[in-house]
């Protein structure tokens, strides 16, 4: 039987670059042995050392998931396709009837008259409010779209400030907010779309400290997170208030898009019980993304937070939405509720939001106990030619495209796998774009006994001090 092996962007570069492999297999585990046949590397990733599909991997054939079938036995036929999908996050008390003004119901004439709306869905939204988790890519689409359609309490939380390479992306945000805080430009952008609205801001860290509390106070909770240990706690946050999560995400090209934690409905731990390593999933600063890609994902979790504070229609529970900007192709999977997982199944263990930087494995050393020079220091030790490998831990094509000369290339992610085709004799000085990355590395180094230095600022600051002529998107 010939069946196609459909691989996400985070996979490509243990396959060759490729999306797609043909193999001849009659079980999906079959499917899956060619693969590892053809692309060994990929083994390491999708398996535990004992054999089973890491947690955090899913594999579905055609829209099925094949741990609701007969798991890696589950019989494939001429034609099909195999997925492997990894890891990439009621309404409160209504308040008093609300009533709409002569503006509004000029403002709203669209909605008006549409009879899955009409009046009383108008009012329904403006007694509403919504929690936009995050100001960002996602965040600034989505809270546009919520204000333009009259959710009468907007509430967005965020810490940071606004970057110009936020611009690329971040339409809520213009050039006059460059360096300003995230949340007084999201407010003053939103009130003069739609000045009947009420917008909450806060300047907070969501934190397992804060969540619940936060949450209890919105109809529905939005995320817009970039990060694991957020979208995991975002996800519990919702299964512990009973709150349901608008969720997308969005890596390069593609983005991933459903309901989670609604009633009877799975949440983020049932399809993904784990977090990938860190470093598999590079961020979108240490990644790149389209810059209308956030647009269409965070447009349709708009379309999912109305459906939801409506009542119509089919929300996106139980189902996951693929979307791949280079093809223009949506896909939806299917995801069942797990009755072990820990957060929503039958006898859950996580009552309460736990230590999500540990879970995430980002805990992190004092910055005091990791070695580091500047960039300076760097640049005298290549002058001296004293003996020393400098590692780059970026992705192959930041390499491609700037490089510190003499650097040799391991991406994060693959580094707890090369590491020991590593000398321990050689004494070892790691770079990256910034100084995160090849922090984490020096980490993972220094655990497994190797001599390993920190190169503060990374390339960026390579770029700034020492070479002005190289150029570091």
């Amino acid at each position: 039987m010939t069946v196609d092996i459909r691989l996400p962007t985070a996979l490509r570069a243990f396959a060759d670059k490729q999306e797609k492999v043909s193999v001849q297999a009659k079980t999906v585990g079959e499917a899956l042995d060619a693969l590892f046949a053809k692309h060994d590397r990929l083994k390491a990733q999708l398996l535990s050392p004992d054999g089973k599909l890491r947690t955090f991997v899913n594999v579905y054939v055609n829209e099925d998931d094949a741990r609701d079938k007969q798991g890696l036995a589950t019989p494939v036929k001429d034609g099909d396709t195999v997925l492997i999908v990894p890891a990439i996050a009621g309404g409160a008390t209504l308040a008093a009837e609300a009533e709409l003004s002569k503006a509004e119901l000029k403002r709203y004439d669209r909605h008006l008259i549409l009879p899955e709306v009409g009046l009383e869905g108008q009012k329904k939204l403006k007694k509403s409010a919504v929690l936009c988790v995050g100001a960002g890519g996602l965040g600034s689409p989505l809270a546009l779209y919520l204000a333009a359609a009259g959710v009468g309490r907007i509430g967005i939380v965020d810490f940071d400030a606004v970057d110009e390479s936020n611009l690329q992306r971040q339409i809520l945000h213009d050039t006059l907010s460059v360096g300003t805080s995230k949340l007084a430009s999201a407010k003053k952008r939103l009130l003069a779309l739609n000045p009947h609205i009420t917008v909450e801001t806060h300047e907070i860290r969501l934190s397992s400290a804060n969540a619940i509390e936060l949450f209890k106070q919105y109809d529905v909770i939005a995320d817009g997170t970039d990060n694991f240990p957020t979208r995991y706690l975002v996800n519990d946050a919702c299964v512990l208030t009973g709150k349901p999560n608008a969720y997308g995400s969005i890596f390069r090209f593609e983005g991933q898009l459903s309901v989670f934690a609604a009633k009877d409905g799975p949440c983020y731990r049932c399809l993904y019980p784990e977090p990938p390593p860190p470093g598999l999933v590079p961020s979108c600063a240490e990644g790149g993304v389209l810059g209308v890609l956030p647009g269409v994902i965070g447009t349709m979790q708009a379309v999912e937070t109305i459906k939801l504070l409506l009542g119509i229609g089919h929300p996106l529970v139980g189902r996951l939405m693929l979307y791949d900007a280079l093809e223009q192709s949506w896909r939806t999977l299917k995801v069942k509720k797990n009755p072990a997982c820990p957060v929503c199944g039958d006898n859950p263990t996580i009552q309460a939001p736990i230590d999500y930087e540990a879970f995430c494995g980002l805990k992190e050393k004092p910055v005091s106990t990791i070695r580091e020079i500047t960039v300076e220091e760097l640049k005298l030790k290549l002058d001296k030619k004293e003996k020393f490998v400098l590692l780059d831990v970026r992705e192959p094509h930041e390499h491609a495209a700037a490089k510190i000369p003499g650097a040799i290339l391991i991406p994060l992610g693959e580094l707890h796998l090369r590491a020991a085709d590593l000398d321990k004799a050689h004494v070892y000085v790691v770079h990256c774009r910034s100084g995160a990355r090849s922090a984490r590395a020096v980490m993972l180094l220094c655990e497994k006994g190797f001599n390993a230095t920190n190169v503060a600022g990374g390339i960026l600051a390579w770029a700034d001090r020492i070479d002005p002529s190289l150029r570091v998107s």
